[in-house]
């Protein structure tokens, strides 16, 4: 796989500058991925409809957001977009800790942090998976999003085990810090990519109705269309791990946060795995075979979460192979998936066909964060665990039956 030194996109001035604008932004992603429930929990008391709140208000202003998206990113420069979302993410962070230490912070101004940051989280996404086939050339794709997932696998690794460390060291507000100037760095290397965006066409119509052009050509194609409902599914299944990962780790299991941190690490150990050797495997036995193996390992990773009973090292142990198996096949899968994708759309409708994928996913993401409270509360935060395992599971069986478990190669799929 294109991940040595000998090959193209190392070379590649423009995307080595995408790719050093990612890496610390994705440290920093999971550093407040795990300081903001932490710091909720450990230092304001919060309960655990406030925990799941705050969860839900950091993915359910994207489904509103890449609604609006889908009529205009299509017809806007893609890394201006992203050098502010990535200013305005830096500013607003960096209020956490300012607060904090004048001795201001509650759970109100987590929440318009977490609102706030999934606005210019989101529009930065969009942005993002339609500027990568800008930067480098189609053949390049998979090469591309296998780098990009490597280094979101290394952030994996690092991050949540640092921020658990760095909250018992010196409390999460100091660990959102480092995540504000993470932001910056991005913004910074965003800006030294000179490729010149191709001028955009003006398109006839409202704005919901180019939008809807994304969600059309995504329905019309019968290779993105199992994939976007599996997603469907699969986000939904996230939002009640979302909502209730902590909670379940730290309440129901009694690990502390520290513990907790390093344990979500080692989910992008599995991550980096994924990133390294998913390409290798998926021309080893032909595309759509290794797409529905990675979904369906992905997924099972789930039971292992699940069937963990108290804090002793066997739980311990089950929520490590739950992060190394579940991550592992996750990223191997989102990056054969997001290539199929970026290779069957045309080009001029990139940007709105990811709007609609993020609407979806933020949409079902937020229903499954949602969803979770009253299901923990009526049969508890365990059987709410195994709520979302099995809606996960039942996303293998869309792609089972779909053309795409019989692709050979991406390139078959390819208009």
């Amino acid at each position: 796989m294109n991940l040595w030194p000998d090959r193209g996109l190392w070379r590649h001035r423009d995307f080595l500058n995408l790719w050093a604008a990612q890496i610390v932004s994705a440290f920093g992603n999971r550093i407040t991925r795990t300081a903001l429930p932490a710091l909720a929990i450990v230092t304001l008391g919060a309960s655990d409809a406030e925990v799941a709140l705050l969860a839900a208000l950091g993915v359910a202003p994207a489904i509103i957001v890449s609604l609006a998206a889908s009529g205009f990113i299509d017809r806007v420069a893609k890394k201006p977009l992203m050098i502010a979302a990535d200013v305005a993410r830096a500013v607003l962070i960096a209020s956490v800790p300012i607060v904090a230490w004048l001795g201001g912070l509650g759970m109100i101004q987590l929440y318009v942090v977490a609102v706030i940051a999934c606005v210019a989280g989101t529009l930065f996404q969009i942005a993002d998976q339609a500027f990568l086939p800008v930067v480098v050339e189609k053949e390049h794709l998979v090469e591309g999003n296998s780098k990009l997932g490597a280094t979101d696998a290394m952030a994996e690794i690092a991050g949540p085990g640092i921020a658990g460390l760095l909250i018992q060291l010196v409390t999460a507000p100091a660990a959102v810090l480092l995540d504000a100037l993470s932001f910056l760095w991005s913004a910074l290397f965003l800006t030294r990519i000179k490729v010149a965006e191709p001028p955009s066409e003006k398109e006839p119509g409202r704005p919901l109705e180019r939008a809807a052009a994304g969600i059309k050509a995504i329905w019309a194609s019968p290779y993105v269309r199992p994939l976007f409902l599996a997603e469907m599914l699969g986000m939904l299944s996230w939002g009640f791990f979302a909502s209730l990962y902590m909670l379940f780790a730290l309440r129901e299991l009694g690990l502390d946060v520290a513990t907790t941190g390093l344990i979500i690490g080692f989910g992008g150990i599995g991550a980096f795995a994924g990133a390294l050797f998913g390409n290798w495997v998926t021309r080893a036995i032909g595309f759509g075979p290794a797409l529905l193996i990675f979904l369906t390992l992905n997924m099972g990773g789930g039971l292992f979460f699940a069937s963990a009973r108290g804090p002793g090292w066997d739980s311990i142990a089950l929520l490590v192979a739950h992060q190394l198996i579940g991550d592992c096949f996750a990223i191997a899968y989102g990056i054969q998936a997001r290539s199929l994708r970026q290779s069957v759309m045309p080009r001029a409708l990139l940007g709105r066909a990811a709007a609609a994928s993020v609407t979806m996913q933020a949409t079902m993401l937020s229903v499954g964060a949602f969803a979770a409270v009253p299901i923990a509360e009526w049969i508890g935060v365990r059987g709410a665990v195994w709520t979302g395992v099995l809606i996960g599971l039942s996303s293998v069986i869309v792609v089972l039956v779909s053309p795409v478990a019989r692709l050979r190669r991406i390139e078959e799929a390819a208009p």
